[in-house]
């Protein structure tokens, strides 16, 4: 190994201070080439995407025997471990925490042999821009460090909402490092928010609640397995996301389900891996909050160093099943049942009151009175949402295939171009019987919820449209984004909004004389017509609605809208 530390210059500003500061992304620019050369055989440092203020994104490889890439990795078939820090920069243990660990690691002096059994990659910071929007009070409900980066990148973007919608330069760098590391072992290193209570650490592992068998074994082994080695250290960790359900209130206590895809850990379950969201408690203070996060890194990887083959063995069975699921039930979306149980958490003692500012029920907190809270978690989950996987894969008409195949592509997804078009031919297509727009943008976005169901009728496959295999080991990533029920899908984050607005229109008196024509010549309308006027008073008394029902009924009438522009085929489509 090489020379100390202290010699090479690859203490932090963290460390110095006595963990009383953190330091600016120029540290990081200076210690991720110093490392490299300090252990030139054992570690890479590397750029893996630019931020949309210019900055690098870099990370740092590490490995026992020199597996510093991702192509080596992969023919040798050695498990990678990916942990990342600041992908919300005012959170920044992960970044000092890490550095730490990695060097420590190299030093035989942690997690000894662990190097040799995995490749560690280490992005020291994901949101870098964020990172350099410094200041003091970035986080009001975090102690320390002094100075700390901001939530969102440059852009305003919540880095941890884009892992499917992927807006964010900064994300499409990600996605990329990681379909290229294909790391078995994802980790994110946060702080979270909240009440004041004495436990230091969560960790939320997926798939536990629900996802492939072998991989919620796996991934509950490893969350147990967290936990006990956590506690030997001295921590109070948590396996849920201490957020109330009714915020401020403690009684109302907790809810642990499955996430969005939007969230880090919950994306990468979807791709058939485990994810670990590490959550250590704010209302600590910077130094034990980096200790912490530093055993976190050390432990996962010395589990990593016993059980990565399983993980691996599991992440290729999952592959293999993933693949084989068109025409079968696929649950979309869970809910927590109403199976309570009752926990025992260390908070403190507390009161309820008016505010006289608010003029809410506020809490307050004695944190020199420790007090055992027994109140309620639901952890039981249930399918929500389920479709049918469809035979084939799905189609993305051509008007649409170049920018949903470049999303496909940054998720790892497999697509390929029609080249021959098809005149007509039968599809399972998506029109909305029901369309409703959030009231406010979410992440720039005005997301929709449709109803509807899936139909067979005949379309056009125009040449150059892409078709998306469901037999693929991402198919439960491709259903998630292209489903249109999905919270997740690109229908669900607004891409889609154009097919659900009215384009053409026709005029009330052209409309009239519609009407009367079909009411003459078509004895099936005129009777449904006027059952409509007998049995819907709100409908009998609307001029535009009574017109609308003809025009909807006539050649003009626009097919497209509410048609959702992706379908659905039982076989292949070359």
């Amino acid at each position: 190994m090489a020379a100390t530390s202290s010699a090479s210059g690859l203490v932090t500003i963290a460390e110095q201070s006595g963990y009383q500061r953190t330091g600016r992304y120029e540290e990081v620019e200076r210690l991720c080439p110093a490392f490299q050369k300090a252990w030139p055989a054992q570690v890479r440092c590397f750029e893996f995407g630019r931020s949309p203020e210019g900055r690098p994104m870099l990370a740092l490889a590490a490995s026992a025997d020199g597996t510093l890439d991702a192509a080596s990795a992969r023919s040798k078939q050695r498990p990678v471990v990916l942990m990342q820090g600041g992908i919300h920069s005012g959170e920044i243990d992960g970044k000092d925490a890490g550095f730490l660990a990695l060097r420590e690691m190299l030093e035989g002096r942690a997690a000894k042999g662990a190097l040799a059994r995995a490749t560690f990659v280490f992005v020291p910071v994901f949101s870098v821009d964020g990172h350099e929007r410094f200041g003091r009070w970035n986080r009001p409900n975090q102690v320390g460090p002094e100075e700390m980066g901001w939530r969102t990148n440059a852009q305003n973007l919540n880095l941890n909402r884009d892992y499917t919608k992927a807006d964010a330069p900064e994300m499409h760098a990600m996605l990329r490092l990681l379909n290229e590391w294909d790391p078995v072992l994802y980790v994110d290193l946060h702080v979270t928010d909240g009440a004041e209570f004495e436990h230091d650490v969560s960790y939320n592992v997926t798939p536990t609640l629900a996802g492939d068998s072998d991989l919620v074994r796996n991934a509950s082994s490893l969350r147990d397995e967290l936990l006990k080695r956590m506690t030997a250290h001295g921590s109070l960790p948590l396996d849920f996301y201490p957020s109330f359900v009714r915020d401020d209130d403690p009684q109302s206590g907790f809810v642990d389900g499955v996430g969005p895809a939007w969230f880090s850990q919950q994306y990468w379950a979807l791709s058939n891996r485990i994810g670990v969201l590490v959550e250590t408690h704010s209302w600590k203070d910077y130094p034990t909050r980096v200790r912490i996060t530093r055993n976190s890194i050390i432990s996962m990887m010395e589990l990593a160093t016993q059980h990565a083959d399983a993980w691996l063995k599991a992440a290729r069975v999952a592959d293999e099943r993933a693949s084989k699921i068109g025409g079968s039930s696929v649950a979309l979306v869970y809910g927590n049942t109403d199976r309570v149980q009752t926990v025992e958490f260390r908070g403190y003692e507390y009161t309820r009151e008016p505010s006289a500012v608010s003029g809410a029920l506020m809490t307050r907190y004695n944190n020199k009175r420790p007090q055992i809270w027994r109140i309620p978690l639901r952890n039981e989950v249930i399918p929500t949402v389920s479709v049918n996987a469809p035979k084939g894969g799905y189609i993305v008409p051509a008007a649409y295939a170049q920018w949903v195949g470049e999303k496909l592509a940054l998720h790892g997804v497999a697509s390929s171009v029609i080249r021959q078009g098809v005149a007509k031919t039968d599809v399972e297509a998506f029109r909305a019987t029901s369309v409703k727009l959030s009231a406010a943008t979410f992440e720039g976005h005005t997301r929709a919820v449709v109803e509807g169901d899936w139909k067979v009728e005949q379309q056009a496959i125009p040449a150059g449209s892409l078709f998306v295999p469901i037999a693929q080991p991402k198919a439960h990533l491709a259903m998630t984004l292209l489903e249109p029920k999905d919270p997740d899908s690109y229908l669900s984050w607004g891409f889609f909004n154009t097919s659900f607005e009215r384009k053409e229109y026709m005029e009330a008196y052209v409309a009239e004389a519609v009407a009367e024509e079909m009411l003459k010549k078509d004895p099936a309308v005129k009777k449904e017509f006027e059952r409509r006027l007998a049995d819907d008073p709100k409908f009998a008394t609307d001029p535009g609605a009574r017109l609308d029902f003809f025009y909807q009924r006539s050649p003009s009438w626009d097919t497209r809208f509410n048609l959702y522009p992706v379908y659905r085929v039982a076989q292949p489509v070359e």
